[in-house]
């Protein structure tokens, strides 16, 4: 999503709640739930889901084994579901040719540095270069380069641009900003 003006541009970034994310976080809590549901079942000698015989499992080493991956998979699940509560990575890119200046803020983990706020002059914005990771985990980002400095994502990892809707933003930032476009890089 994009607001843009004569003199001010917005883009907004989407962080880590996609529907994507919170499918996985509930499989993976409920897959946990019940590996952890059988390995303690195994131990008490008692069926605590329905239908479960859990004499058929011996607690040590099999019922040890599933509560550890039960547990494990509990914190990971919900790990996923604090990422997407709290929107982790997600945020905005301005640029306001009024003031000269570009801010990228975007939301981090709770603590001290929860807002990661970057501000930069306009001035200093050499180029909109695209790159673009094809392969096993190919990835497409939009990124900044600015004097003196590294290079700034603009999009987020996930997004799952294709080259065409790269090349059709990295063209409207670049005639915003009146800058060029570095060339397609292309990392195997």
């Amino acid at each position: 999503m994009t607001y843009h003006s004569k003199w001010i541009r917005v883009d907004f970034v989407k962080g880590s709640r996609t529907f994507a994310n919170l499918c996985w976080a509930f499989i993976l809590v409920c897959g946990a739930t019940c590996f952890l549901l059988v390995g303690l079942s195994s131990c008490i000698g008692k069926d605590l889901i329905p239908g479960l015989l859990s004499e058929q499992i011996v607690f040590i080493p099999q019922g040890i084994v599933m509560c550890f991956y039960g547990i494990a998979g509990l914190f990971l699940g919900f790990y996923l579901w604090c990422t997407a509560f709290w929107n982790v990575g997600g945020g905005y890119n301005l640029f306001d040719k009024q003031d000269g200046i570009f801010s990228t803020f975007r939301w981090g983990f709770p603590g001290r540095n929860r807002r990661i706020c970057i501000r930069f002059a306009l001035k200093d914005v050499e180029a909109v270069g695209p790159e673009s990771r094809e392969g096993m985990y190919s990835r497409r980002i939009l990124y900044l380069k600015v004097r003196g400095r590294r290079n700034i994502p603009l999009t987020s990892i996930g997004e799952g641009l294709t080259m065409g809707d790269m090349e059709e933003k990295a063209a409207e930032l670049a005639r915003f900003l009146r800058v060029s476009i570095e060339g397609f890089q292309n990392i195997y």
